[in-house]
This record gives C-alpha cells, sequence and structure tokens, in this order.
C-alpha cells in the first residue's frame, strides 16, 4: 500500500475501505445467528423469561405430569351444571366415575326416565366439555327407596305390606 501521504480524496477513502475487507477476512469468524438470545435484557419481543398468566402455566403443569384425565374427570364434577346444562343439574347429580361410566342419581323416577332417553345427547355434551373417552357410558337411577332393615326394632320378614293401602 502507498503511503497516506501521497493518497488524497477517493484514493484515500478507497484504500481504507480495502484494507478494512482485508482485516475482516483474515480475523476470526463469527458464530451465526441461531436464533436464541443473549443473556441479559430481552427486547421487544416475546421472552420465555417474560411473566407467563397463571392459566397457561397450570396447563404446562397438568401437562407435563399427565393429569389431564384426573383434571377432566373432576371436572365433571366440579362443574356439573355447566357440562349438561343448568335445567338438567338442577334435577340430578353426579355420584361415582370409575372407569368411565358415569353413575348418575335423578330427584326422581321421572327425571330418570327423562334422562335415559337424554342419554345420548348427554354424552356428546359431557365429551364435548371434557374430552372423549373421559365418559363412555351412563347409569342413570331413581332415589334410592327407603330402607326397612334399620332402627332398633325390627322384625324378619317382607316388610310393612299394607301398612299404606
Amino acid at each position: 500500500m502507498p503511503d497516506d501521504e501521497e493518497l488524497k480524496g477517493p484514493e484515500l477513502a478507497r484504500a481504507v475501505l480495502d484494507a478494512a475487507k482485508t482485516k475482516r477476512s483474515a480475523g476470526p469468524k463469527k458464530k451465526p445467528a441461531t436464533g436464541r438470545r443473549m443473556r441479559g435484557y430481552s427486547g421487544p419481543g416475546p421472552d420465555p423469561r417474560d411473566p407467563q398468566p397463571f392459566g397457561a402455566v397450570l396447563a404446562k403443569l397438568v401437562r407435563s405430569r399427565g393429569w389431564e384425565r384426573p383434571a377432566a374427570e373432576a371436572t365433571v364434577f366440579g362443574d356439573w351444571a355447566k357440562v349438561v346444562g343448568a335445567d338438567v343439574a338442577e334435577h340430578c347429580r353426579p355420584v361415582k366415575l370409575d372407569g368411565g361410566e358415569l353413575t348418575v342419581e335423578a330427584e326422581s323416577t321421572a327425571w330418570a326416565t327423562q334422562l335415559r332417553l337424554l342419554a345420548a345427547k348427554l354424552l356428546a355434551r359431557i365429551a364435548a366439555q371434557v374430552g372423549h373417552n373421559v365418559v363412555t357410558k351412563l347409569h342413570i337411577h331413581g332415589p334410592a327407596a327407603p330402607s326397612w332393615t334399620k332402627g332398633p326394632r325390627r322384625v324378619r320378614g317382607r316388610g310393612p305390606r299394607d301398612t299404606y293401602g
């Protein structure tokens, strides 16, 4: 390279630019960007270190621990009115969920019959709310009849027959 005092104006600028290019090409190579951010301030975009909504954190925890099915089963009991509708929930309640078979107790035999007729629609509504294959079958029964076998004075036999008539 000629002496810097001999070059003036555009020739000097060209010489400096060429020297910078040769220095850059001879120097160590930088790593290409991998999309990960350096430590420090996160900048204007979203970052995994940013505060997260509680629902998102809870959903991630439920997924990672494998609690989806127990959470869905708990939803059947906890949000029964939301799952089947307020009008149906007024007249029945879930009793037991075992192996995908839900036992529902109706307040009267008439409502038990009505629920048996609506069983397919109830299963569809439950599946839409809590997921498929959580509840696969419904067992619907009416209110329990009074038992005559309890109490301090009890007589063996068929029980009261003509007491009510």
